[in-house]
């Protein structure tokens, strides 16, 4: 009797250890396809890859914003979406003329200005090869035929230079032309860098200098014309929006919980990896790239809900513009003077759709940022091998937050063959993958509730992104690249470097390195050029309406 007793308890948790295990693998299937279905939609054809700015984007925006509402979790301050403003690029007014010897020059295919051109009206009889001040200045842009056919050679920054020097020898324009027919001539770069000079500067094309330039003789060098250039560049404003959700519990910290919504379009801004992307204007789907933590956010906040998690308060948010430079989550960063006194940390999922089945690879970044996470990471168990990264600064939004002072961790299933690319598609994603990195990130969660401490923030080292600089000193500072309005605001300081033993931070903007005027990243950049290690220098900055001279020592 006993036996057949113990048999039968035996039996009775066999079934219920199977039924406990079923009831995983269907609740985990369950997740999966709704994942699946949130993927499929996020990257399909109708959201013509969700670039920022566009229709498509917008309707990833009311997406998302409805499965909130389905899930019962309201808006942020009574609102969920939070679009913003950007500057991105410059562009041709409609209005720009550049006229040779009275004939108007057709945009794009005879001419045009160059995007750091000025803003403004000049006019004159030139005569070849003449360079006196005050005077619009033809300059043949390739020496001779080799250069022009040089695929290596970078016109854009040899142009820039020409007309920079230009500028300070007196010139009142500046209009460069190709003599030589170059397979590889320069194009309008909307996205260039460069500082804006304050004189016209105009490109004509091989044809248009054959038509209206070339001398009659067969020479290469310009004859005296007249030059007419009424030039104005605007710059490309742009507005993206973030999608943010809250759940209250009036816990004294916040958890942020991050993904972005945007990607690539159809590669129209020039990140696209596609090497067609010009002539085949294909979309850039990107189910991983970042449907897949979309869609991951989307489900965390619907368990969080469910869970009834309540020792912290959960803002979870979806952040635009991610491609084009962290525009969005350094807008919400600073639109809703985020706090980091009052935020525990912030978790990340930017592109965890691609588990590997044969590797099991999962980077977990951020870990450096508190001391708290050396337990999290030995949480991931047997499904994962995981990669630590252990800088608060990577490619994606945790890092306006690392540099806001919030400890910050940053799930990645990692790159692949199309990334980037149309390819990056729904069918591709491991959606078994995907629920494993969600029950991970849960167990991280449970236990961060469970604790409700708020972890130490640890400042940390930036990883090396690859690649040699070609600058021999550095201050140590993150530029905000999304920043304007004349100098350079510093969106972050490192550690250890020279900016921070000098007491550089975060929000100054350096208008001034030594004796070089910084306007913008690009002069910036010039500035470090002309520096040596060990150099002690005055680097004057707009801190809070006031300008301040901040002695610094360079490494050595």
């Amino acid at each position: 009797m006993a036996k057949r007793l113990s048999t039968f308890i035996l039996f009775i948790a066999a079934v219920a250890i199977t039924g406990d295990a079923t009831a995983r693998k269907r609740a985990d299937r369950k997740v999966a396809d709704q994942v699946k279905q949130d993927i499929t939609f996020l990257s399909g054809d109708a959201l013509e890859g969700r670039r920022t700015g566009t229709a498509g984007e917008h309707l990833a925006v009311q997406f998302i914003e409805a499965r909130y509402k389905q899930l019962g979790i309201p808006g942020y301050k009574g609102q969920s979406q939070y679009p913003f403003n950007f500057t991105y690029g410059r562009e041709v007014a409609t209005a720009t003329s550049i006229r040779i010897n009275g004939n108007y020059l057709k945009y794009g295919e005879d001419a045009f200005p160059l995007p750091y051109s000025g803003n403004k009206h000049v006019s004159a009889d030139v005569l070849p090869d003449v360079t006196e001040q005050g005077n619009i200045w033809l300059v043949s842009f390739y020496a001779d035929k080799d250069q022009a056919g040089d695929p290596h050679f970078d016109w854009e920054k040899q142009m820039y230079e020409a007309a920079k020097k230009a500028k300070k020898d007196g010139a009142s324009g500046v209009v460069f032309y190709d003599a030589y027919n170059s397979k590889y001539a320069p194009v309008f770069n909307k996205q260039a860098e460069n500082d804006a000079l304050d004189i016209p500067v105009a490109f004509v094309t091989y044809s248009a200098w054959q038509k209206y330039m070339k001398p009659k003789d067969g020479s290469n060098h310009s004859g005296g014309i007249a030059v007419d250039m009424d030039i104005t560049i605007n710059k490309i404003e742009r507005v993206g929006t973030n999608v943010a959700t809250y759940i209250d519990n009036k816990a004294p910290y916040t958890v942020v919980i991050g993904a972005h919504l945007d990607h690539l379009g159809y590669g129209e801004d020039g990140n696209s990896l596609y090497p067609n992307v010009a002539k085949e204007h294909l979309i850039h789907h990107g189910a991983d790239d970042n449907a897949s933590g979309t869609a991951a956010l989307m489900e965390l906040a619907r368990w969080i809900k469910k869970t009834k998690l309540h020792n912290y308060n959960y803002l979870f948010v979806h952040f635009s513009g991610e491609e084009l430079g962290l525009y969005g989550s350094k807008a919400f960063v600073k639109d809703q003077k985020i706090d980091s006194s009052k935020i525990a940390y912030m978790l990340n999922l930017d592109m965890v759709g691609r588990l590997n089945d044969s590797t099991h690879a999962l980077s977990v970044g951020g870990v450096g940022t508190s001391p708290a996470w050396a337990s999290v990471v030995s949480m991931a168990g047997d499904d994962f091998k995981v990669v630590i990264d252990s800088s608060g600064v990577g490619p994606s939004d945790h890092t306006s937050f690392y540099y806001a002072g919030i400890p910050v961790l940053f799930f990645f299933t990692g790159t692949h063959k199309d990334y980037h690319k149309p390819s990056d598609k729904a069918d591709l994603i491991n959606y078994d993958g995907e629920v494993k990195v969600l029950k991970y990130a849960e167990k991280v969660l449970t236990k961060m509730d469970k604790d409700h401490v708020k972890p130490i923030y640890t400042p940390t080292k930036q990883t090396s992104t690859g690649g040699r600089s070609k600058y021999k000193v550095t201050l140590g500072v993150m530029p905000d690249y999304t920043y304007k309005e004349g100098g350079l605001r510093i969106d972050g300081v490192t550690d250890g470097k020279p900016a921070a033993k000098a007491g550089l931070k975060s929000g100054d903007i350096i208008l001034k390195i030594g004796n070089e005027k910084v306007q913008s990243i690009q002069s910036y950049m010039e500035a470090l050029g002309t520096l040596t290690p060990g150099d002690k220098i005055n680097v004057v900055v707009n801190r809070d309406g006031k300008e301040t001279t901040i002695p610094v020592q360079l490494n050595k």
